[in-house]
C-alpha cells in the first residue's frame, strides 16, 4: 500500500472514530479502484463524516430531498456510460505525484449505525459497502436504470467479496421483515 491516502476523511462528528473510519474507507476506496484496473495513486477522494442534521442539510440543497441519508456522493466528473448497462468511462489519473480529484462522499453516523443494526451487518461491513457504492457512483456507476442499476450491484459484491464482506443485497432468513 502506498504512503499516500486516497481517502480524506474530514471529521465532523465525533462519534466517528476517524483513524477506524479512514482505515475502513481507505481500504474500500482502494479494492474498489485495483478491482477496476485503475492506480489508486492517481486519485483522491475527501470523505465527510457527519451526523444525520448535516447529511439532511446536504440532500435538500443538492438532491431536493428534506430527509437524512446514509450516504451522498458527488462525482468531480461524468463518467456514465453511453448505453444503459454499458461501463462506465474511465476517469483520468492526475499527473505523477499528483492525484486527480474523483469528488466527494459523506456519511451519516446516526443512519449508517440504524442500518446496520436492522441488517444485523457489523458497522465495519455496512460502512465498506456505502463506500464502495459511493466510490462506484464517483466513477460513474448509478441505479437509476435498471440494467446500470444491475451493474452497479454486480461490481460492488465483487468488490465486496475481496474484503471479506458478504453480499449486502441477500436478505437474512432469520431477520424480521
Amino acid at each position: 500500500m502506498s504512503d499516500t491516502a486516497v481517502v480524506e476523511t474530514v471529521l465532523e462528528d465525533a462519534r466517528w472514530n476517524e483513524d477506524q473510519l479512514g482505515v475502513w474507507a481507505e481500504r474500500a476506496a482502494r479494492m474498489t479502484l485495483l478491482h477496476l484496473g485503475l492506480a489508486a495513486e492517481g486519485f483522491e477522494i475527501a470523505l465527510l463524516a457527519c451526523d444525520d442534521a448535516r447529511i439532511a442539510e446536504l440532500n435538500t440543497a443538492f438532491r431536493g430531498k428534506a430527509a437524512a441519508t446514509n450516504v451522498l456522493s458527488w462525482p468531480a466528473w461524468d463518467l456514465a456510460a453511453d448505453t444503459e448497462g454499458g461501463t462506465p468511462h474511465p476517469p483520468d489519473a492526475g499527473p505523477l505525484g499528483m492525484p486527480d480529484s474523483l469528488g466527494d462522499i459523506a456519511l451519516s453516523y446516526d443512519t449508517c449505525i440504524r442500518e446496520a443494526h436492522a441488517q444485523g451487518k457489523t458497522f465495519e461491513a455496512h460502512v465498506t459497502h456505502l463506500v464502495v457504492h459511493s466510490v462506484l457512483h464517483l466513477l460513474g456507476y448509478d441505479h437509476i436504470r435498471d440494467k446500470d442499476a444491475a451493474l452497479m450491484e454486480e461490481t460492488e459484491v465483487q468488490i465486496l467479496a475481496r474484503l471479506g464482506v458478504t453480499n449486502p443485497y441477500v436478505v437474512k432468513a432469520d431477520m424480521p421483515s
